[in-house]
């Protein structure tokens, strides 16, 4: 089973589960991939500052979505908040607060493909991380005849004894036509900037339309930020925004790096500790280190009434038996390192791990201290490697679309922060990444 080279520049090197995929593609059409937040309502105001509404899109990526709701309400886009991002190529809904806006405002607004309702006051905004998950109502088309459903039951089968799925960031975190957030975020970690700017402005990637990719090119062979900032399209609009201060000034990169809204500039450094966690994941599992069981040295993260404790426990011979029991029971998860400023490495098998990615990529750790934009800095923390799925439920019939091939129609739900991609390469296990 070859890992494409797609997801080995993510740092994602091998599969979980030993069956082969069923290949087939997703997102045939838009409703094929619907995923709806499981919300985390902030608590009615009647006089509060933010007004809380959730909003369906079809074909909108979260940023960009903000954007464009922030010209039509006329407000900055930092008074728009939300709890998820989401993917373009999908039918979504998510909550999102805005600060300081009419009601009246949002009811009246019109934007292509997005519905805004249940609109409601508090006095507390929808911030980044505050959903209790996501529900996924996915299809896969184009899976050949030749697959029975005793093929997708050893997939499950193993995956369910094992406590889950790899928990891998998946494609969408790095840009799936431009795979590129983790690179400026390392270009970012290592102060530089003029590198960092001009892998997001210039830097043509093999698969995007072609108009964006002759405009890098051109832009990265000649550095004529005026030429390419009246000739980029309005669609690359961040682009723009970059190269209007660059031509202000063609060596002051911090501030045209600033451009970007601040949740943005943050991804790009979350971007590159998440290519650091996924290299570490795929290398225990190389290692055939278990996922679900505990070994000496681990750091292990307990579960106390449902919630996830802020403490880290580490592995010894002496409380080996006691955390593998907590973690059968659901009530503690192995955890891997998120590289900041601040780390806390394991010790044992998964420590050696965990030093050996960040010396192979000939960083410190101290790197995550951004000096020139101290509100992007990262002090670290540590992931759980597996991902549990809830609710699963799914029937293999024939492709209404094409009558000589199968589909695949899945209905389950994930905790925050997990990626249903994640879930699906591995019961897919197509080469063409793209099909994610």
């Amino acid at each position: 089973m070859i890992v494409s080279d797609f997801e080995k520049n993510i740092g994602i090197e091998t599969y979980f589960t030993p069956y082969p995929g069923l290949n087939g593609k997703l997102r045939t059409v838009t409703e094929d991939f619907i995923v709806n937040e499981i919300f985390a309502y902030p608590e009615e105001k009647i006089d509060g500052l933010f007004v809380i509404a959730e909003v369906s899109s079809k074909n909108w990526e979260t940023h960009r979505l903000v954007r464009e709701l922030s010209k039509k309400l006329r407000i900055s886009r930092n008074r728009i908040q939300f709890a998820g991002t989401k993917d373009k190529r999908s039918y979504s809904s998510q909550l999102m607060s805005f600060r300081n806006v009419n009601k009246k405002d949002l009811l009246n607004l019109r934007l292509k493909d997005v519905i805004i309702e249940h609109i409601y006051n508090s006095d507390k905004s929808v911030t980044i991380g505050k959903l209790l998950g996501n529900k996924f109502e996915i299809v896969v088309r184009d899976i050949d005849k030749g697959i029975q459903r005793e093929n997708i039951e050893k997939i499950f089968s193993h995956l369910s004894k094992n406590g889950g799925f790899p928990n891998f960031y998946g494609v969408q975190r790095f840009g799936v036509t431009r795979p590129i957030t983790h690179i400026v975020g390392k270009h970012l970690v290592k102060g530089d900037f003029e590198n960092a700017v001009m892998s997001y402005v210039a830097n043509p990637i093999s698969g995007e339309n072609q108009e964006s990719f002759a405009l890098r090119k051109e832009l990265e062979k000649t550095n004529d930020f005026s030429k390419a900032f009246h000739e980029y399209p309005n669609y690359l609009n961040f682009e723009k925004a970059m190269l209007i201060k660059l031509i202000h000034d063609p060596t002051d990169f911090v501030s045209a790096f600033k451009e970007l809204p601040k949740n943005l500039q943050t991804m790009f450094i979350n971007a590159y500790q998440s290519f650091l966690f996924n290299k570490i994941l795929s290398m225990r599992i190389l290692n055939k280190i278990p996922l679900n069981k505990a070994v000496v040295g681990d750091l292990i993260i307990p579960i106390r009434d449902g919630k996830i404790d802020h403490g880290y426990i580490p592995v010894k011979e002496s409380n080996l038996d006691k955390v593998n029991k907590q973690i059968s029971k659901k009530k503690a998860f192995i955890s891997g390192l998120l590289v900041g400023n601040k780390p806390i490495f394991s010790d044992g098998e998964m420590g050696e791990i965990e030093h050996k990615v960040i010396e192979e990529e000939k960083i410190d750790y101290r790197d995550f201290v951004i000096t020139e934009i101290p509100y992007i800095s990262s002090s670290g923390s540590r992931r759980a490697l597996l991902a549990k799925f809830d609710n699963l439920d799914w029937k293999l019939k024939k492709d209404e679309i094409n009558e000589n091939k199968q589909s695949l129609q899945l209905y389950f739900e994930l905790q925050k922060g997990c990626y249903a991609t994640s879930f699906l390469r591995e019961i897919m296990k197509s080469e063409n990444v793209k099909n994610y």
